[in-house]
């Protein structure tokens, strides 16, 4: 098969969905790998890496797209890559089809086979997604830290706080991976956390991990409104797979909270999960907007500014099922590995993942019906 690997083109994309040694990996598996130039020169791989691994080095994305018969990037294509598209075209990357109609409906018409990254499942585990999330929830308390600091905009509040004055208030929304990892840095960095989530039994986990340095919350409307009214930063990772994210912060519980506070907003890849954030993603280039005094973060691609770790944790998790799909076709990889079944979201036409058949409107064909 041919792989192709396109530079990130989306704003301050810096990851790169593949390194040198995973390259290496396709290669020796009797697969052609095309590289865009310098698409690894943010995360700290030249061109002369790649060609040593075994690539061949392209100077134009069109090229790398029109060769390929699968194309491994890191995040869902834009509208200027649409006119890529073709029938059979196997897209492996983050899609978030959810959230984005019109990425969704060019897929479907143009037939391609979209494989995303966020949907492979393991029993409840998402293991292509949780290395991202790792470094989504340990910077997201980062940036909230850095964005409650007055020449940012924020309250002017220190999170771990000194002697004779309180830590600032960190509120935590779902107790997942990205929260637990979230929870890690705020309690490391000294703040008061409290975590809230649905799911009592994931409760007790964290509160046996943090033991006595958190407070932990069932998630309600009740308690949401009391805790962010109180809270200095908040972190939102709210994630039902596949599906948008609900809106879990109203625009009225926004106003109770003091100017200055800061929210992170880590679910706005999949469509935001506060009322003022919900379709309105920002950019590394201009990471924040205040609404009623509060600072909201909603940049949809986080890890990407830390892109050398990031880039060598997804492709340590995503180069696995990438050969896999290289060496059998997505058909056969899907009956060998059933966790990646779930994984494909569009196929010869049809949406073929339910939860984004059930958001868009879509009619559902069963990956199952396609692979035979």
């Amino acid at each position: 098969m041919v792989i192709g690997v396109p530079k990130e083109i989306k704003d301050q994309e810096s990851r790169v969905s593949c390194t040198p040694a995973s390259v290496n990996q396709f290669v020796h598996e009797g697969h052609t790998v095309y590289v865009e130039t310098k698409a690894g020169l943010e995360s700290g791989f030249t061109d002369e890496q790649y060609r040593d691994a075994g690539a061949t080095i392209l100077e134009k994305a069109e090229d790398v797209w029109a060769k390929a018969d699968m194309i491994y990037k890191v995040k869902e294509p834009i509208a200027s890559e649409y006119k890529y598209f073709r029938e059979d075209l196997i897209i492996y990357t983050y899609l978030h089809l959810a959230a984005d109609a019109p990425l969704t409906k060019e897929l479907v018409d143009k037939k391609c086979v979209g494989i995303a990254f966020e949907t492979v499942q393991v029993g409840r585990a998402l293991p292509l997604l949780k290395p991202m999330s790792e470094v989504a929830g340990r910077m997201a308390v980062q940036e909230g830290a850095k964005y409650l600091t007055k020449p940012q905009g924020g309250k002017g509040v220190l999170l771990q706080g000194v002697p004779g004055v309180p830590p600032a208030h960190v509120v935590i929304l779902g107790a997942g991976v990205v929260g637990t990892a979230a929870t890690r840095i705020a309690v490391g960095m000294g703040a008061r956390v409290t975590v809230l989530d649905v799911n009592i039994d994931r409760l007790g986990e964290v509160a046996d991990i943090f033991l006595d340095k958190i407070e932990t919350l069932y998630s309600n409307n009740f308690n949401i409104a009391k805790v962010v009214k109180d809270a200095d930063l908040v972190v939102s990772t709210i994630l039902i797979p596949g599906h948008k994210a609900p809106q879990l912060i109203s625009e009225e519980m926004v106003k109770t909270m003091e100017p200055g506070s800061v929210i992170v907003d880590v679910a706005i890849d999949q469509g935001g999960s506060t009322d003022l954030t919900a379709g309105r993603p920002t950019t590394h280039s201009n990471p924040v907007f205040v609404e009623h005094g509060v600072v909201h973060y909603a940049v949809a691609n986080i890890p990407g500014a830390v892109a050398k770790t990031a880039t060598q944790a997804l492709s340590n998790a995503t180069t696995r099922y990438g050969v896999a799909i290289a060496n059998m076709g997505w058909k056969a990889a899907c009956k060998r590995f059933p966790e990646l079944a779930p994984g494909v979201n569009t196929a010869e036409g049809y949406v073929t993942y339910a939860p984004v058949a059930e958001d868009l409107g879509y009619e559902l064909k069963k990956v199952e019906d396609l692979i035979g």
